[in-house]
């Protein structure tokens, strides 16, 4: 089998991986389950998915270096499991505490873990061109998980009770994802990715090799801290939407089993992902962001007159769109100013944003419900607000300069 091959099955292999590990995108299902049938409040129901995207992006972090130093199979294989044990886990449990540890901690974790080799691995197998759109693939089978997943675990819910439906879901994730964890590696040190295609008479596409920084080197860029506040930011405004969506369907457009907002979710945010991936290899990383950005925001703005099914659908596929974008666009501006060397490492690091943006998502609903007499009219001024910064961030960041970057490059070998 050629090596092209072999980055082929890499990359089918992490896109099924992340079918598994999107668990955590349908939880706006075991959010409405437990607020209607355990008889927690909304504070309480969202707090095992606020808990488990901290702990993931943590655990991203911890995880992306240990691959850059042991390579991603070991990695992934510890992630799948503690996925499906923290899963099977939260069958036992029916407290807030013991969600938060079994769901939010366990799984979560396993989700870090699992996350965090997939796209370091695949994007060295393939050209550098490419790296948007393989970035887009894996991230899309992770937000893609939600549309089989949500109606799967609401009819489990349904028919046999939240904690079966836990219980399932885990086995399955044990049973899919570990195995296809164990074909997963880093190419040969003398492999050359295969130069992409291109027509009679044209020149194959050059691409400038990023330099490799370590991430001492990062946080001494100003672009570094840019793209932490654009990514917690913009992350905030999407999550805030998928963990809260059924809720607002109910609340805000008398929708009380809008399950199906879920699946369209994981649609636009997974096709999202493909073309965002696809048209930041075209028009640059930053562009893409900018684009996303804007049209978030004005979502945010116009999200509180979305009171009748259609106008709510549509809202929540732009806000899908925009969130999808973040996945697939930030770890390849991530991989375009520092490098893959160090990649697991400084993407784990950026990573956090996501998941400090999980948790400002979920205080700005508090806030909003708890100040708006259950309305979610404020989160969505505060959205606003967020994603207006996103957008004069991502006009006044640029690439690092060659002069900044031989400066860093030197102070890291005298180092």
């Amino acid at each position: 089998m050629s090596k092209f091959d072999k980055a082929t099955r890499i990359l089918l292999a992490g896109f099924s991986i992340n079918l598994c590990l999107g668990i955590l995108y349908a939880w706006s299902v075991f959010n409405k389950a437990l607020v209607t049938d355990f008889g927690w409040d909304a504070a309480d129901a969202s707090s095992p998915y606020a808990v488990a995207t901290v702990v993931f992006s943590i655990s991203l972090l911890v995880a992306g270096i240990l691959q850059d130093r042991m390579g991603p199979r070991k990695i992934l294989i510890l992630g799948t499991t503690l996925t499906g044990l923290g899963m099977i886990a939260s069958g036992f449990v029916d407290s807030v505490l013991g969600l938060n540890i079994t769901f939010g901690v366990i799984s979560g974790m396993g989700i870090g873990f699992g996350y965090a080799c997939l796209s370091p691995s695949a994007m060295k197998w393939f050209h550098p061109s490419k790296k948007g759109l393989v970035n887009g693939l894996i991230a899309a089978g992770f937000g893609l998980a939600a549309i089989y997943l949500a109606p799967l675990t609401s009819m489990l819910i349904s028919t046999m009770g939240i904690n079966t439906a836990f219980l399932i879901l885990g086995v399955g994730v044990l049973v899919v994802a570990v195995p296809l964890a164990c074909t997963i590696n880093n190419p040969p040190a003398d492999y050359t990715p295969e130069e992409p295609k291109v027509k009679a008479g044209q020149a194959p596409k050059v691409v400038k090799r990023a330099e490799d920084l370590t991430w001492t080197a990062m946080l001494k860029t100003p672009q570094f801290y840019s793209l932490w506040v654009m990514y917690a930011f913009a992350a905030s405004v999407g999550l805030m939407i998928i963990g809260n969506i059924t809720n607002i369907a109910s609340v805000q457009a008398n929708l009380p089993n809008a399950v199906y907002l879920a699946s369209i979710l994981a649609v636009f945010n997974s096709g999202g992902r493909v073309a965002a991936g696809i048209l930041s290899d075209k028009i640059g990383c930053m562009r893409t962001l900018l684009l996303a950005f804007a049209l978030q925001g004005v979502n945010m703005v116009l999200f509180a007159t979305f009171t009748s099914e259609f106008t709510l659908i549509i809202g929540t596929a732009i806000a899908a769109v925009g969130y999808g974008t973040l996945l697939a666009v930030f770890p390849s501006i991530s991989s375009e100013y520092y490098g893959l060397k160090n990649y697991g490492t400084n993407y784990g690091i950026l990573y956090t944003a996501w998941g400090i943006g999980g948790a400002i998502g979920a205080a700005v609903v508090g806030y909003s419900m708890a100040q708006g007499g259950g309305s979610y009219t404020l989160a969505y001024t505060m959205s606003a607000a967020m994603m207006g910064v996103c957008v004069v961030l991502a006009l006044v960041t640029k690439p690092i300069s060659e002069q900044k970057m031989a400066q860093l490059k030197a102070a890291t070998a005298s180092a």
